[in-house]
C-alpha cells in the first residue's frame, strides 16, 4: 500500500534522538514515492561573549550545511533544507510554503531543557500545518545473559 504523504520532511539536529528521526523518516518514504527533505534550523550568533567575539554568520551556515549534507548521505536522493531563525516557528513556517505532509522529528530533550529553552516538538505538535510524528530515542536493550 502506498504511503499518504508526498512531501516528508525530517527536523535534524546533532542528537541521537534525530537519528532514530532520520531512520523513521527513510524508512516511510520507502512506502512511495514523494520527496523527502532534511531540515535544519541555524540560530545566528548576535551577541558577543564572555568568550570573546560572535562567530561569523557565514561561518555559522557554511559549517551547518557542510554538517546537513553529509547527514543526507544517510537518505539517497534526499534535499537539504537550511533555515534560519527560531527552530520550531521557521520550520512550521517553511513547512508551510513547501506543501510538507509529515514532519518528523526527534523528542529528546529532559525537563530541564524544556524549561529553559522550551519544547521543539511541542511546538510542532501544536503549530505545524501537516501531521507530525515524533520520534524517542530508543531504550538501551539490556545486555544479554
Amino acid at each position: 500500500m502506498p504511503t499518504p504523504y508526498q512531501h516528508i520532511a525530517c527536523c535534524l539536529d546533532a542528537s541521537p534522538g534525530s537519528d532514530r528521526a532520520l531512520a523513521e523518516a527513510v524508512r516511510l518514504r520507502e512506502f512511495g514515492p514523494g520527496r523527502l527533505s532534511l531540515v535544519h534550523a541555524t540560530r545566528l550568533p548576535w551577541v558577543s561573549g564572555f568568550a570573546g567575539p560572535a562567530p561569523d554568520p557565514q561561518d555559522v551556515l557554511s559549517a551547518d550545511r557542510a554538517w546537513l549534507t553529509e547527514r543526507a548521505g544517510q537518505a539517497p536522493g534526499s534535499e537539504v533544507v537550511l533555515l534560519e531563525g527560531v527552530a520550531a516557528p521557521s520550520v512550521c513556517d517553511w513547512a508551510r510554503e513547501a506543501g510538507v505532509d509529515l514532519l518528523v522529528a526527534g523528542a529528546h530533550r529532559g525537563l530541564l531543557e524544556r524549561v529553559a529553552l522550551g519544547s521543539f516538538a511541542g511546538y510542532l505538535t501544536h503549530h505545524a500545518p501537516c501531521a507530525v510524528l515524533l520520534v524517542r530515542p530508543s531504550v538501551a536493550e539490556p545486555a544479554p545473559a
